[in-house]
């Protein structure tokens, strides 16, 4: 069996993006599979991006064991970078972003304040209803937001088709630096996809609803023409939610301590997001014809 990828770029570049907030498990391979197999099947290249903008949680031993476990399991990067080498470039956008849109301000609500101020049903993505917007807080008392207006942002997702997202009605005004000084997720990933040239962003599909701000914020920073997009399967633990890295049985130092092989481990990650049709062990050098 093998995955038909249509539209693809002309030798993507794509990024496996860690953050060492703790081990690997089954789940980061997965996706590695999917990111490594469809660059290597379409000529392209992988970053390693070490996504460490979370200062209070990230540790130097767990990124040390991400390169541990993705030697062990074959898997290396053609290139390699860490977000907290880049407060500057952070800055510098963020900055710009104040300048150009005049868009940007300051925020003194916490995420319990926000949640306080919600009626969200199952599921419902937490949003932000712009309670500082117009108060003019200094942007060094809190975080800093960025307010995206009503814009409705279409792509089409490579594995999943036409999507359309209306960001500010889903999150509402996005969050660029948090009260700790932190930058967050959506502004780094989205200035680093920009300045690295990440042509391909392969994640799960947990991460889908994040598409259309990054679109919309990269867009406000300068970036026309945006990566294209693919979000695979995700593998779920026995209660049917997303794996996290509470879940030790499926971690990777736990499975390697056990004595399972790389082959093995690779087999179950592609076998359990749809790439294999049974499970087997799937050698390195087999993960570009999972795909065409």
């Amino acid at each position: 069996m093998r995955i038909p990828l249509p539209n693809l770029p002309v030798r993507p570049a794509t990024r496996f993006a860690p953050s060492p907030t703790g081990y690997l498990h089954l789940g980061h391979v997965s996706n590695a599979v999917w990111t490594w197999g469809i660059a290597r099947a379409a000529a392209g290249t992988v970053l390693l991006r070490i996504e460490d903008h979370d200062r209070g949680r990230c540790r130097p031993e767990y990124e040390r064991a991400i390169r541990e476990d993705l030697e062990w399991l074959g898997l290396r990067p053609d290139r390699e970078s860490r977000q907290s080498d880049d407060a500057a470039v952070y800055r510098e956008a963020l900055e710009r972003l104040g300048r150009t849109t005049n868009r940007v301000y300051g925020c003194r609500c916490s995420r319990a304040d926000i949640a306080r101020l919600s009626d969200l049903a199952d599921g419902e993505e937490l949003r932000y209803p712009g309670t500082c917007r117009d108060l003019g807080i200094p942007p060094q008392r809190g975080g800093i937001r960025v307010v995206l207006g009503e814009a409705t942002v279409s792509f089409d997702d490579i594995r999943l088709g036409p999507q359309q997202q209306t960001p500010a009605r889903q999150c509402g005004d996005l969050l660029l630096r948090d009260a700790t000084g932190n930058w967050t997720y959506q502004l780094a990933v989205t200035v680093d996809d920009a300045r690295q040239g990440i042509t391909l962003v392969i994640r799960g599909e947990d991460l889908l609803a994040s598409t259309g701000r990054q679109i919309l914020l990269g867009k406000m920073l300068g970036r026309e023409h945006p990566a294209a997009f693919l979000h695979h399967p995700l593998i779920v633990n026995e209660e049917g939610a997303k794996l996290s890295k509470r879940d030790r049985a499926t971690g990777i130092r736990e499975l390697r301590a056990s004595g399972r092989s790389p082959e093995s481990v690779l087999g179950e990650a592609a076998w359990r997001t749809g790439l294999l049709p049974d499970l087997r062990p799937l050698a390195v050098s087999e993960l570009a014809g999972l795909f065409r």
